[in-house]
């Protein structure tokens, strides 16, 4: 089976949105959306990979393909719970109104409806796509209540012996809004209440709220955020909210952050490990394929995991404990660096100093970190070329991750996080590089 290491790649093709998080019968599950015939978006499959300690994963066969009326044209985003020792995925279900002849994996004018369906698992492992479905909250026909198209991305959880659903949807593809059902058998739900705020993009998609201590955390990805001509306009963003699950009234504030200031990732989705803690994967978007000897042409990957934290009403993204222990060999002065595998750099900064990875320069300005990929990143010139996250106060501690196509820098500990996709770095280091580390089964 192909494996990867710290982060996971597309198989070969195309994935997008990471699905299904969770830790289950000791192993993580992180399924994906996924179109196998090729680099590019098409009729959504779930898309599956395993790992034992959040860094080593392997590929699985596809999990979750079309196979009813309801979802023909694709199985998109969704969410994973445990209950009575099986797996249930939750996902959104499409089917085209008219298929565009020309290409079938797309909806001719984009007319599509979209309900919620789930499918059951007895060991996480084999998915009956034709027995075990079930179509549990059809197409929504009351626009009051949620759109029919753009409606989706179940995230499920249970709290105080309760089943609760945040979806993604739309005001008449105006202004973003969540809404909300509750199921005491997490089979059949009801619908209970919803959010509609004014911040939070044209369509709201890949909602995800949980609980860190006595705070809530509500991650969401707003499409249209950054409506500057740029890609990308959509974009994932945090902020702490007030949630009262008897009405499921959300509150949500008007000051939000990004999950990352990179602005690459999308569609993040949270999940429990072994330990309690509350981990983050996202997916990095990436403008062209990239070729490889193990797969074929590929085009998407996700970020490595985050443990999510609150501090001082502050919303951290740290490096987890997994990669910190695996990325722990620090070079000699007399060692090479092999450019091929995962490396990373820490480094304290200061205003006039700048590391230079390969190409992509990270430096320090008006007490703003800053990252620049012009060099790395020649024939995408309408994406954003340069990366900022807001002030620092005067720290600049800096964990930078490198592994092929994407470099990670975590700030302080994690207080911001700016991520890019990059191709065609230079096998070469300049600058300030305090401490150079490596795989720690390289010793």
């Amino acid at each position: 089976m192909l494996k990867d290491t710290l982060h996971l790649k597309a198989p070969g093709n195309w994935i997008n949105d990471p699905n299904g998080f969770i830790y289950y019968k000791g192993k993580y599950h992180l399924f994906y959306q996924h179109f196998p015939y090729a680099p590019v978006w098409g009729t959504m499959h779930w898309g599956h990979a395993v790992s034992e300690d959040l860094v080593h994963w392997e590929h699985l066969p596809i999990a979750v393909f079309p196979t009813k009326e309801y979802d023909q044209n694709g199985i998109f985003s969704g969410s994973a719970l445990e209950k009575d020792g099986e797996l249930l995925l939750y996902y959104s279900a499409v089917k085209y109104l008219s298929v565009d002849e020309n290409n079938i994996h797309c909806a001719e004018g984009d007319d599509y409806v979209t309900s919620q369906a789930m499918i059951r698992s007895y060991d996480g492992f084999h998915f009956d796509n034709w027995k075990d479905k079930k179509e549990i909250i059809p197409v929504s026909r009351v626009e009051e209540i949620a759109h029919s198209k753009h409606t989706r991305d179940p995230k499920v959880w249970e709290e105080d012996g309760m089943y609760y659903m945040i979806l993604g949807s739309t005001i008449a593809e105006k202004a973003g809004r969540v809404v909300f059902y509750r199921s005491s058998d997490a089979v059949h739900w009801e619908y209970v209440n919803q959010y509609r705020g004014g911040r939070y993009g044209r369509i709201l998609e890949c909602p995800d709220l949980f609980k860190i201590g006595n705070d809530r955390v509500f991650m969401g990805s707003p499409m249209y955020i950054l409506d500057d001509g740029k890609e990308y306009m959509h974009n994932a963003l945090c902020a702490l909210a007030e949630f009262e699950p008897k009405t499921c009234d959300l509150s949500l504030p008007g000051k939000y952050q990004f999950v990352d200031y990179g602005l690459d990732l999308y569609a993040v989705q949270s999940n429990v490990d072994a330990d309690g803690r509350r981990v983050m994967i996202g997916w990095m978007r990436m403008p062209c394929e990239v070729q490889a000897d193990d797969r074929s042409d590929w085009n998407g990957m996700m970020t490595q995991p985050r443990v999510v934290e609150v501090e001082d009403g502050h919303i951290y993204f740290k490096v987890h404990p997994a990669v910190d222990s695996y990325m722990s060999k620090v070079l000699e002065d007399d060692e090479m660096l092999d450019f091929t595998k995962p490396y990373r750099i820490q480094t304290r900064l200061a205003p006039h100093e700048f590391v230079d990875i390969g190409g992509y320069r990270i430096y320090i300005e008006e007490d703003i970190l800053k990252a620049d990929r012009s060099k790395v990143f020649k024939h995408y010139k309408n994406h954003r070329l340069t990366s900022d996250t807001p002030k620092l106060e005067g720290r600049y501690e800096l964990d930078i991750f490198v592994n092929g196509n994407i470099i990670e820098i975590f700030a302080n500990g994690g207080r911001y996080v700016l991520s890019n996709i990059v191709y065609d770095l230079r096998h070469q280091l300049s600058g300030k590089i305090d401490k150079i580390m490596v795989a720690a089964e390289l010793l």
